[in-house]
């Protein structure tokens, strides 16, 4: 899970104070922070420490993240003159250093490395909105009244997400994951019409790897998100694993879905819940046991370690085959 490593003492203690872009421009720094839950936790995978908006930060469009408070743009997007602000990513120049931060990963990592990159809607609704939203009401309003330009902004973002994850693959990441965070926010309709065919060409491009799709309160939309190419469904903590494949076909492959929440419970009953999502997995091979969202910073890291340790314990030969395809 992206941030698995920032509830640990020793993830504050090289992290620091500022902004995460900070710290994602440095390699070293980023290579040692992805590999800090590995070592801890004994998971199966790491993902890359990076953040969905490196892209459009890169390439000069106003994009932050504050701390405690999430991507912010200082001027957000508005009208047809904004899209002169989203000039094609050109990873060699633009973000070197997450291609270099993913080389020295190939080398040191003991697990197979996942890359990642943010989902064209999710990515705009921080361009539009200007910082998280519950509502996202200027990002429904533009793709609803202004459908033109909605859809040449979002080919933009497609195009910005498939160079990024490009450049990812071709420095060494064994799969990535396409992060559409808020896609929940929208109706079947909606998903359907205004994203869908963005999100399957940006998985379309990077079909060489192993592919997975996430996003949060996606339960109605699962069965769209699922149709664009990836082979691997996020399912978080609202749709039960079992009947996420009942809807989606017995042969799907998911990942999920504790909930974060739970973490922060006694013991005893984190481990209820771990044993009932395996007891719904039902040992189907196409599982991956993950969090239904990110890890919350205040979680004691000895729970994550219990709950690695019992899916291991429990699955012991339901190990991670990315890095033989």
């Amino acid at each position: 899970m992206r941030q698995a490593g920032r509830s640990l003492p020793e993830y504050r203690a090289m992290r620091g104070g500022g902004s995460i872009l900070d710290a994602i421009a440095d390699p070293a720094l980023t290579a040692e922070l992805t590999l800090q839950p590995v070592h801890r936790y004994g998971v199966d995978a790491a993902i890359l420490y990076s953040d969905i908006v490196v892209p459009v930060n890169a390439i000069g469009f106003g994009v932050d993240v504050q701390p405690g408070v999430g991507p912010t743009v200082e001027q957000p997007f508005v009208q047809e003159s904004d899209l002169r602000r989203l000039r094609p990513l050109e990873p060699e120049v633009d973000t070197p250093y997450v291609l270099d931060a993913v080389r020295i990963l190939t080398n040191e990592s003991p697990v197979p490395v996942i890359g990642f990159a943010g989902a064209p809607f999710t990515v705009a609704s921080y361009l539009i909105e200007g910082a998280p939203s519950r509502t996202y009401g200027r990002t429904k309003a533009l793709m609803s009244g202004n459908p033109d330009l909605w859809f040449r902004l979002i080919e933009r973002l497609a195009d910005l997400a498939i160079s990024s994850l490009r450049s990812q693959i071709d420095a060494g990441v064994a799969a990535v994951q396409v992060f559409d965070s808020w896609a929940g926010a929208l109706s079947p309709a909606a998903y359907e019409r205004f994203v869908q065919p963005a999100t399957r060409r940006v998985f379309e491009a990077v079909s060489d790897v192993p592919r997975i799709h996430f996003g949060v309160g996606t339960g109605e939309i699962l069965h769209l998100m699922a149709d664009t190419d990836c082979d691997v469904v996020g399912v978080d903590w609202r749709v039960p694993v079992d009947v996420a494949r009942n809807r989606l076909g017995p042969d799907t492959v998911l990942q999920g879905n504790l909930d974060p929440a739970v973490c922060l419970g006694p013991i005893d009953v984190v481990e209820a819940e771990v044993e009932d999502i395996l007891r719904r997995n039902n040992g189907h091979p196409g599982h991956i046991f993950n969090l239904g969202h990110g890890v919350l910073p205040e979680t004691d890291p000895a729970v994550l370690e219990r709950i690695v340790h019992l899916v291991h314990e429990i699955s012991p030969d339901l190990n991670c085959q990315w890095a033989d395809g």
